[in-house]
């Protein structure tokens, strides 16, 4: 398979060895030095991008891949404002756009854990839920994408909970999530749920950045002539 990287800095390097890996051909490899070679043959040949950039400039990349038909693999959080401008794109257009929050095969088994544990503790409301993720200092946004996941799952099924808030609980129907940016931590998330009588939690406690990037590779396989809007639950179906 042909793939074309935009963003070139450690993700984007560690994803150029598990696809070389893996027997894909990098056939291009944009970066803020390059923007022009969108435009190229070279890019255009590309069977699918993988983009793992900024915030700032996530959305801009993405309208270029469609300009040029070449579906999208997207790990950039903090654009999630503009994501109804991506589906319109694939609804009405029939491009191609896999996103995730999180690319690592083990945080989407731990989303449908927490999921699960979410479902039971809506029954038992003397648990007061929260949850802490930290990062690497170069992470631009907070909370993470993959923290926000977490979140959606768990207001979806904590009726006691109606919004996610960042560090403080204004008032009980808040789930505070505490953001921690030290050193170069890949990334651990975890989920609290706290009573008088005990403290219940789940963890996930990236090693590397391997464990994103091979998922972000198995996810570009998977979207390879295929159209619409896709992500991790039509991949691993859970």
């Amino acid at each position: 398979m042909k793939i074309a990287l935009i963003g070139y800095g450690k993700m984007g390097k560690t994803i150029e060895k598990i696809a070389l890996e893996r027997g894909h051909e990098i056939v291009s490899v944009i970066d803020v030095s390059n923007p022009e070679d969108f435009n190229s043959a070279a890019f255009k040949s590309a069977d699918v991008a993988i983009e793992f950039t900024v915030p700032s400039t996530a959305l801009s990349n993405y309208m270029k891949c469609f300009e040029a038909n070449v579906p999208v693999v997207s790990g950039t959080t903090g654009w999630l404002d503009r994501m109804d401008e991506v589906k319109e794109k694939c609804e009405k257009e029939g491009k191609t756009f896999f996103y995730a929050s999180n690319y690592s095969i083990g945080v989407n088994i731990f989303f449908a854990v927490n999921s699960y544990l979410a479902r039971i503790m809506n029954n038992f409301p003397s648990y007061n839920v929260r949850m802490t993720e930290t990062h690497h200092i170069h992470k631009l946004d907070a909370p993470s994408g993959t923290a926000i996941t977490l979140a959606e799952g768990i207001l979806e099924h904590v009726d006691r909970k109606e919004r996610w808030v960042l560090e403080t609980e204004e008032k009980p129907t808040d789930l505070a999530i505490h953001a921690i940016r030290e050193g170069e931590v890949p990334g651990i998330h975890e989920i609290i749920y706290d009573s008088e009588a005990d403290y219940i939690s789940i963890k996930h406690d990236a090693k590397s950045r391997a464990g994103f990037a091979l998922g972000a590779v198995v996810a570009a396989e998977f979207t390879a002539g295929k159209k619409g809007f896709l992500g991790m639950k039509d991949l691993f179906k859970f």
